[in-house]
């Protein structure tokens, strides 16, 4: 027979509540305690597993349930587990306090009266109510990130709706993640800043996605949830359109990852067009759908997030070096390599990005000769008859610099140095005295880039190579792939446009919490300006009499 008893008046979340009904039920006497607040959706789940009391009737959403199925030989002990209850209730309010104090208020205008810059509401509230809690934050110029879930499509495409027109961002419903200019919003993580940001439609996928992008050596600037049907035909994509808007805009992102589960298809062209109109590098994540080809203009297309992780690392490490000017705009890749499989590789990969021709000839150790753009093989046969490999004796290739690299139709040089035994004692050297006879020789700017092929424990040791080309201004990547994406970079580099005005979401976040204490205190610890909205059904959640009193105020 089930037990009961109603605690009046003391609203609580949800998760501390799951959290206290299983505490409750590892004692002696009980099968089972289930503490809820009395809302319509939780005397439905009260009912449909077996735990439902008469009593209930009575209950509103500000009240708690408390049921108990007490083991065979127990007699009443709703009385023990009521102290329980409140002892429990209060070391949820003593942890929430910790060393710092937080503010804490009852009413939403209070709530903007403590925190007057405030410019983003957290909402976890019951789904039956988040929808009118986030109107209410839209209507006061807030952003707003509902963590709620089981909220109705309509109130999601209504709050989508009147947020665009307010040129502000709804993220979720059931968004469980963010991070914003640092500041950890629900389930979080702490990641390094760096020039990546990721936009999603999936937490767990974010989640991954910045760490993947942190193992590969890259930081994150923000990270925007959008809840799990933001790419539904419903939906529109309308939180993703807006969020990329925000990317554009906003100088220190470098890099946009997207992250999403299976999107509607028209809407995910929708959003794909977004993409391409962005002057950044977008790395696409679009699980359940495979495209066509790699690349679209600036999309780069993944299918898995370690590879998503490792396209956005890599495509940062390349716009680190692109200079806010456009000097070799126009200009061509003139690649020199001593290794024949790396010019063979970057001429398939120049070939690939640029819609060009590899030569399959391979004449004098031509990899590529199209369209002005020219890498050659100097290990070719046709170099090394009577002379050293250009690896043994760097003069081949130094002679080939100052050649060709002195055109001022040349924008951009690649190069290899390969080290470890059998090559020259300080190949780096070589190639620094002959970069810069060349560049006292031209007019227009020489972009030199180059890769360095060996480990540190070579003769020659990679790290003193490395700094030998950095310190004469070379730009030293980490691949071939990057290499030429960098070249392609600096080719076809615009004009920079004026800088557009940036959300004042992205500058840092100042925020309204209601629902969860919890997601405050994180947010207080990572020193983000918060206020605390105790928040609790109004009218005892009886729906007419809150309507009757909305349209009072």
């Amino acid at each position: 027979m089930i037990q009961a008893f109603i605690k009046k008046g003391c609203f609580q979340d949800s998760v501390s509540l799951m959290l206290i009904s299983r505490q409750l039920s590892n004692g002696c006497d009980v099968e089972e305690v289930s503490v809820m607040m009395g809302t319509p959706a939780n005397k439905s789940l009260l009912e449909s597993t077996g735990l439902w009391h008469p009593m209930f009737d009575d209950a509103t959403p500000n009240d708690i349930c408390v049921a108990i199925r007490p083991t065979a030989d127990s007699g009443d002990v709703s009385e023990e587990i009521a102290q329980q209850l409140n002892d429990a209730l209060a070391s949820v309010a003593q942890a929430s306090a910790g060393g710092q104090r937080l503010d804490v208020v009852r009413r939403w205008q209070t709530a903007l009266a403590k925190q007057p810059e405030a410019n983003l509401a957290l909402i976890s509230v019951a789904g039956d109510y988040a929808a009118d809690l986030a109107d209410e934050a839209l209507n006061n110029d807030l952003n707003v990130m509902m963590f709620s879930d089981n909220v109705p499509v309509e109130s999601e495409v209504a709050l989508k709706k009147k947020a665009a027109k307010k040129g502000l961002l709804v993220m979720g419903p059931d968004c469980g993640t963010a991070m914003v200019a640092g500041s950890p919003l629900a389930f979080a993580n702490v990641l390094p800043k760096g020039p990546i940001s990721i936009v999603g439609a999936s937490g767990t996928g974010i989640q991954e996605l910045a760490s993947q992008v942190c193992l590969a050596g890259q930081g994150i600037t923000h990270a925007l949830g959008l809840g799990g049907r933001d790419l539904s035909a419903e939906v529109g994509g309308a939180s993703a359109l807006s969020a990329l808007r925000m990317m554009e805009c906003d100088q220190e992102t470098e890099v946009v990852a997207f992250v999403s589960k299976p999107p509607a298809p028209d809407v995910e062209q929708v959003v794909i067009q977004a993409m391409k109109e962005m002057s950044k590098p977008v790395v696409a994540l679009f699980l359940g759908t495979r495209q066509d080809k790699p690349r679209d203009g600036n999309v780069f297309f993944a299918n898995s997030l370690a590879e998503a992780g490792r396209l956005a690392a890599m495509l940062a490490n390349v716009r680190q070096y692109v200079p806010a000017c456009n000097y070799t705009a126009g200009k061509n890749i003139l690649g020199l390599y001593t290794g024949g499989t790396l010019a063979a590789e970057a001429a398939m990969l120049a070939a690939e990005q640029l819609g060009l021709k590899v030569d399959d000839a391979h004449r004098q150790g031509v990899m590529l000769n199209d369209g002005g753009h020219l890498i050659i093989d100097l290990g070719d046969d046709h170099y090394t008859v009577g002379r050293p490999h250009p690896m043994i004796d760097p003069t081949t290739r130094t002679l080939e610099i100052e050649k060709r690299a002195v055109e001022e139709s040349v924008g951009v040089l690649l190069l290899d140095v390969v080290i470890g035994y059998g090559a020259t004692a300080d190949p780096a050297a070589a190639l620094i005295d002959a970069v810069e006879s060349v560049k006292s020789k031209r007019q227009s700017p020489l972009h030199v880039i180059a890769t360095v092929t060996g480990t540190q424990d070579d003769p020659q040791q990679r790290s003193k190579q490395i700094d030998t080309l950095v310190d004469a201004g070379v730009a030293v990547v980490n691949t071939l792939e990057e290499a030429v994406l960098l070249s392609e970079a600096l080719i076809t580099q615009q004009e920079i446009e004026t800088a557009k005005e940036r959300p004042s979401l992205l500058d840092g976040i100042k925020v309204v919490n209601a629902g969860l204490r919890s997601f405050a205190d994180d947010l207080q610890s990572a020193s983000t300006p918060v206020v605390h909205y105790q928040w609790a059904p109004i009218a005892g959640g009886n729906s007419k009499l809150a309507s009757l009193l909305k349209q009072m105020q």
